[in-house]
């Protein structure tokens, strides 16, 4: 009876811990960008976004007005290109992603660090396409609010 249910046990456990190869992909696509953005390495950093891929934040003004603020990934890669290395820490808490074919989403709650300075946090939500065979950021919208941060 122990050896079934440790047999069981360890097949439930196989099967809802393992990963897709897809989603280790998607999640070493993300991986690269945020360690392309440590390293302030454009090429590291451009490599995972697809052509025609936007930003997007969600954010609350002083006066608690909420606005969606768009930036052009040519622009991000140059800012993150001007910082030195190690200036630019996001820190993801985990990864839920969900995966249809050739189209992939990912949640990431973050903290994001500056010059090692707890910045700010929120959740990054990305859309991803398989294209070529490789996982490319299509689009990333996230949340920016610097009350509630955890550290991590």
């Amino acid at each position: 009876m122990r050896k079934a249910l440790l047999a069981l046990f360890t097949l439930f456990s196989l099967s809802t811990f393992a990963q897709s190869d897809d989603e280790k992909a998607v999640r070493a696509t993300i991986s690269q960008l945020f360690d392309g953005m440590r390293k302030a390495d454009t090429t590291l950093f451009k490599a995972v976004f697809a052509p025609g891929a936007s930003l997007q934040s969600v954010a609350k003004n002083k006066e608690g007005v909420i606005s969606v603020r768009t930036e052009a990934i040519p622009g991000f890669v140059a800012s993150v290109g001007k910082q030195k290395p190690g200036t630019l820490d996001e820190r993801l808490s985990a990864y839920d992603v969900k995966i249809d074919a050739e189209l992939a989403l990912a949640w990431t709650p973050y903290v994001f660090y500056y010059n090692g300075q707890k910045s700010h946090c929120g959740v990054n939500a990305f859309t991803l396409v398989k294209i070529n065979g490789f996982w490319k950021v299509q689009t990333i919208i996230d949340t920016r609010r610097r009350e509630g941060c955890p550290d991590y």
